[in-house]
């Protein structure tokens, strides 16, 4: 069972990964380069995963390219976290479906965060909501994984050069397999 969903979310990145939904890098290109930068930063193995998973929300119906094409927010985050729910633990999926959310707290936080963001993410971030209001930055502050989705979101900003090289998908096969509820 848990080989058939490790194969079946690396089938999603097969399909899916060389689209580039606004941004310079693929969505496989984004999804590795963030992995890594958790990896290099020694966050958890379930930090990891969550940071190369938290985009899998974008290849599930259409979500990828509805800011673009359609002018919508798909919620890629909670349709990904949703996903991943069926198999993996809460330290992996709330990282995923906070990963927006962590977005428009930094822009609420971080006078400087919102100038950082990529084209794409901007376009996003205006259908998301913007910004958090100081009372939704101090009940999202209170909220279990919150630390971590921020993180996931520091990595995903980075996470997105045309040129980094970085290991390749099958290095996170073990990591994936052992992360599954069983």
């Amino acid at each position: 069972m848990g080989e058939g969903v490790v194969d079946a979310i690396f089938a999603l990145f097969d399909r899916f990964g060389d689209q580039h939904y606004g941004e310079d890098a693929t969505q496989r290109a984004h999804a590795l380069q963030t992995a890594e930068l958790a990896r290099r930063a020694g966050c958890t193995e379930a930090m990891i995963a969550a940071a190369l998973l938290h985009d899998i929300g974008q290849f599930l119906d259409d979500a990828g390219s509805a800011a673009e094409t359609h002018g919508a927010d798909a919620q890629h985050e909670t349709k990904g976290a949703a996903y991943l729910a069926r198999h993996f633990p809460d330290s992996v999926t709330e990282p995923v479906r906070l990963h927006v959310v962590a977005k428009r707290y930094l822009c609420a936080v971080d006078p400087t965060y919102r100038d950082a963001l990529s084209r794409a993410s901007v376009l996003s971030l205006s259908l998301q909501g913007g910004a958090m209001t100081h009372a939704e930055a101090r009940c999202f502050e209170a909220t279990p994984f919150f630390a971590d989705a921020v993180h996931i979101r520091r990595f995903d900003d980075m996470g997105k050069q045309p040129a980094w090289s970085v290991p390749t998908l099958e290095t996170h096969r073990m990591r994936l397999l052992a992360l599954l509820r069983r």
